[in-house]
């Protein structure tokens, strides 16, 4: 028999088809004409594997991987991930409207379809120093771009609640956009969270507990349940999943290189499936929901989209055998199957090597404000302890795990912020880092004055980066753009970073992401006690408050 010979455009991937609009699933084959599926069509018997939409990551931070753009894409892609929304929030901290131009150009050369949004709080309050700022004004311009898709979480809360013009002016340019709003609202709860939702935001990923987000559903938001590196919400939030398949997408926000190399939103599923919920429910909620939320041109194996889709060996594990992207093979048996091109470094950096004597803190009083870290949560605790004075000064007592916080402004030649924290278990040593979540200052946390410095000066040095350092000994990855991100792929990046991880367990770090925690130890939007460069913050208050008591 003849036949016609196929376009060179036209392929066909035969699977069984998971059908997630009709909630079936089908043998048969899926015919690709220049990028878009151009037929389905049912096959006789079975097939060995499962061809389904691509996973799309709700919110997150490209930054926090510490991986430029398309080094990002090439990691996730082998973990069926075809799409994020992407708030770039923390490269606009440190270069502004710079900044998500960067972003933008960067991700353009990869097949991986980054969504990214108008960051909407830079910075995210008053009471830190930032490398930029942007107003209404500034985010107006960000909007009318076509590449930006929506208003990124809106941290400022009493903000919104207070009805803060620039804030308000903000949403405004959004809504007026047909753009949506992100939220960002830990622990809003009752008339406050209703108030703060009906001012036009329509999603949270800070939901601390299940009520919490049920009772955000009922006032209209979308919930982003969140696993990312530090922050672990699934174990609280996956009820949801069944009670609400309709309201609820599921994000990272923040992933480090080395558990990005080990999954993504597939990990989440595979989660899903063992406790026993719904598949289509799940992938709803990993698929659908973004897409429609946000209006991203994303495939759902309808004729006529495009041929975003994956190949997986089974609907219980999950394991990504093929991506592809607009008809063509992204990646395929763990690996990507495109260049990450190279992208120029950015940076603004200004911070001075400094001295132990820095870091000293004179004793006004026997009592001190301690922030307590909660492992696997951005929420702190707050206590007021009893203070250890040598020599007059304020000390560390690894003892009682007492260990001191600093945050040293890298933008301008000032004086460190030096708190206490509990909570690292650090016996030797200490840690830092230029990521520092909002304002991406310098971060660190030490169980003396002379390792504090040592790990300090080993970031100022490279202009951004994290760093270990005890006694004589010191090791520090380089992270040359915006001192947020490395240039090199996400193999070799997690190396280094596992490396580190490891140093501080050694000297006796307890946390499960240790450089991911202190990264947040200066996010003053979450509460309840965080310190930035202007001092220790109080989240529930939010104002300034002393060290000593």
């Amino acid at each position: 028999m003849n036949r016609r010979s196929p376009s060179p455009t036209e392929q066909a991937v035969r699977g069984n088809v998971v059908d997630l609009l009709a909630g079936r699933i089908w043998p048969g084959e899926l015919v690709i004409v220049d990028g878009r599926i151009a037929a389905r069509r049912p096959l006789a018997g079975r097939c060995a594997t499962w061809l389904l939409p691509g996973f799309i990551d709700a919110h997150v931070h490209v930054e926090s991987s510490m991986l430029t753009p398309p080094e990002f894409a090439r990691a996730a892609v082998v973990h069926g991930t075809v799409a994020t929304v992407s708030d770039p929030h923390e490269i606009a901290n440190v270069l502004g409207e710079q900044g998500v131009q960067y972003m933008l150009q960067c991700a353009a050369g990869v097949p991986l379809k980054f969504y990214f949004g108008a960051p909407s709080c830079v910075p995210a309050t008053q009471f830190e120093t930032a490398g930029a700022a942007l107003d209404h004004a500034a985010v107006a311009r960000l909007l009318d771009d076509p590449r930006i898709h929506y208003l990124s979480e809106m941290m400022n809360v009493p903000g919104v609640l207070a009805g803060d013009p620039e804030v308000l002016a903000k949403i405004t340019a959004a809504r007026e956009r047909g753009k949506p709003v992100d939220g960002h609202a830990p622990g809003l709860r009752g008339a406050q969270a209703a108030a703060y939702l009906a001012a036009g935001i329509s999603t949270d990923h800070e939901c601390l507990s299940a009520d919490e987000a049920r009772e955000k559903i009922a006032h209209g938001a979308r919930i982003l349940i969140r696993q990312g590196s530090a922050a672990r919400n699934f174990e609280a939030l996956c009820c949801l999943v069944d009670e609400y398949p309709e309201a609820c997408m599921f994000c990272s926000d923040d992933k480090h290189p080395d558990e990005l190399l080990e999954g993504h939103i597939n990990l989440l599923l595979r989660q899903g499936v063992a406790r026993g919920f719904n598949l289509m429910h799940l992938l709803r909620v990993a698929c659908l929901n973004p897409v429609r939320h946000y209006g991203l041109d994303v495939g759902l194996l309808r004729e006529g989209d495009p041929a975003d889709f994956i190949e997986v060996d089974s609907l219980t594990e999950f394991r990504v055998l093929r991506t592809f992207l607009a008809g063509q093979l992204a990646a395929e048996d763990g690996q990507a199957c495109f260049a990450a091109p190279p992208c120029p470094t950015r940076n603004r950096f200004a911070a001075r090597l400094l001295k132990a004597v820095d870091f000293r803190v004179p004793a006004d009083s026997q009592r001190i404000r301690v922030i307590q870290a909660v492992d696997g949560e951005l929420v702190t605790r707050a206590s007021v302890e009893q203070a250890s004075i040598l020599a007059g000064a304020a000390a560390p007592d690894t003892a009682r795990d007492l260990l001191k916080l600093a945050v040293v402004n890298r933008y301008h030649d000032t004086a460190p912020a030096v708190a206490f924290i509990r909570g690292f278990g650090l016996k030797h040593g200490a840690l830092a880092s230029s990521v520092a979540h909002d304002c991406h200052n310098i971060v660190a946390v030490g169980s003396n004055d002379e390792d504090l410095c040592q790990a300090v000066n080993l970031v100022i040095q490279q202009q951004g980066g994290l760093a270990v350092a005890a006694g004589p000994t010191g090791d520090v990855l380089p992270l040359p753009v915006a001192g947020l991100m490395s240039t090199g792929p996400c193999p070799e990046v997690a190396r280094h970073y596992a490396r580190l991880d490891g140093l501080a367990r050694q000297l006796g770090c307890t946390l499960r992401a240790p450089f991911m925690t202190l990264s947040f130890m200066a996010l003053l939007v979450i509460p309840e006690l965080k310190l930035s460069d202007r001092g220790l913050f109080d989240g529930r208050d939010f104002a300034l408050v002393p060290l000593f008591v």
